[in-house]
């Protein structure tokens, strides 16, 4: 079973939220959930659960089912919700269990319509303290995508990442991985029946908000494999979430030995932060590196199971001034992507407080893009988004790290005041 979860808070609506921090739940205040939430069980799990409260075997099916509508076509927050469900039953469930998601400790709504949630989770043993994790909308005009995150903090260092720079806490769950999700679904109103947020930059064609998912946030995925698989095979279930595996995207630094696990067991679109030509500068940048060097990555890529040209792997550069952005560079990466179907997503960086780095200069990154689209490739310069609120590419860090002793009080003195 999935770990527990603190009660989502609804109190603001989506369309209400400021630009800027407006902290919900100060630590001190916050209360660990005292009940498992049933957010994130696959079928078969949530069928073994349904056991162990005296649900008979021939009804598990029907009321996986029932469940597994109400959970994720309609989001149902309360077990009093779920009409065809006896109300005897809603009461058994409501005593053992929740359907709650991460707890919303604060959200950021930037200029461009980007909004970032901070969410807090239970700690993972008794007493610990509650550990925060960070997601991002990325709204456009035909489609909506939410960056999620797979671990608390982040196994790389990756010199370049903002993220990078926060320790490895822990693991997410299942749940905690679906339930970020959840959240963002609750707060922007993209279930069955519910009245839709208002805001600028909102998607406004198709029947949702959230049509994309990419494992991109904190955290490196593949070393949280079996949570991140359970979670994405529950958000591509057709019965429910139903976002295509052709729609979900997983992000890897490069852990070799999981990525044709990723492609057999889960089916998504696979996309691998490659950001350098030559090992010496990779190693520097992407340290793991040094334990799969670039070849081995690529021969990898070359045999991840599903590619073609209709499911091209998307290799992501980060265009670092006078680092990795030279004319030889965009040579050296077109000869080295040679026989694996690809797509290239240039990334201007988007700095951060205490980087050494900088952003190449506009000129080159478009005489580095044209070296790459005249040999036949894709290379689209991704424009940068949420950058206000630190929710650009490789910028996510849990806001209390980045928050001033004074900031966190100011906060606070405003959460008071709700």
């Amino acid at each position: 079973m999935t770990g527990p979860f603190h009660a989502t808070d609804t109190s603001t609506p989506p369309h209400a939220a400021p630009a800027g921090f407006v902290e919900k739940a100060p630590l001190e205040r916050y209360v660990p959930p005292a009940k498992p939430s049933l957010v994130g069980l696959s079928r078969a799990a949530l069928a073994e659960t349904l056991g162990t409260i005296g649900v008979a075997p021939a009804q598990r099916k029907m009321r996986v089912q029932q469940l597994w509508h109400w959970l994720y076509v309609r989001g149902a927050t309360r077990f009093a919700e779920m009409t065809s469900v006896s109300k005897e039953l809603q009461a058994t469930l409501a005593a053992h269990f929740t359907l709650a998601r991460p707890d919303v400790v604060a959200e950021q709504v930037s200029v461009d319509g980007t909004r970032k949630w901070l969410l807090r989770l239970p700690g993972e043993h008794a007493g610990e303290s509650p550990h925060e994790v960070e997601c991002v909308y990325i709204p456009e005009s035909d489609r909506g995508t939410l960056c999620v995150s797979s671990q608390v903090g982040c196994t790389l260092t990756c010199s370049f990442c903002h993220t990078g720079t926060q320790r490895l806490v822990r693991n997410l769950t299942p749940g905690e991985i679906v339930g970020q999700i959840m959240v963002a679904r609750d707060r922007l109103g993209d279930w069955l029946g519910a009245e839709r947020a208002k805001g600028e930059g909102l998607p406004t064609g198709g029947d949702r908000f959230i049509s994309n998912v990419v494992m991109m946030g904190m955290g490196e995925p593949l070393y949280n494999f079996e949570a991140v698989r359970d979670a994405l095979l529950v958000v591509a279930d057709g019965d429910g979430i139903a976002i295509s595996k052709r729609r979900i995207t997983l992000s890897t630094s490069g852990v070799v030995p999981n990525i044709a696990r990723a492609g057999a067991e889960i089916g998504c679109m696979l996309a691998v932060s490659l950001h350098a030509v030559r090992d010496e500068l990779r190693n520097e940048l992407v340290p793991l590196n040094r334990k799969y060097p670039i070849a081995e990555l690529l021969d990898a890529c070359r045999n991840y199971p599903g590619v073609s040209n209709a499911r091209r792997i998307t290799f992501e550069y980060v265009m670092l001034k006078d680092v990795n952005d030279q004319l030889a560079d965009a040579k050296a990466l077109v000869k080295l992507l040679q026989g694996i179907p690809a797509k290239i997503n240039l990334i201007p960086f988007n700095p951060w407080p205490g980087t050494r780095f900088e952003c190449s200069d506009w000129e080159r990154i478009e005489k580095f893009s044209e070296i790459i689209f005249n040999a036949g490739y894709a290379s689209p310069v991704r424009t940068p988004r949420g950058r206000d609120i630190l929710a650009a590419c490789g910028q996510l860090k849990s806001a209390t790290e980045k928050l001033s002793a004074r900031e966190r009080l100011a906060l606070r003195a405003m959460a008071m005041t709700d």
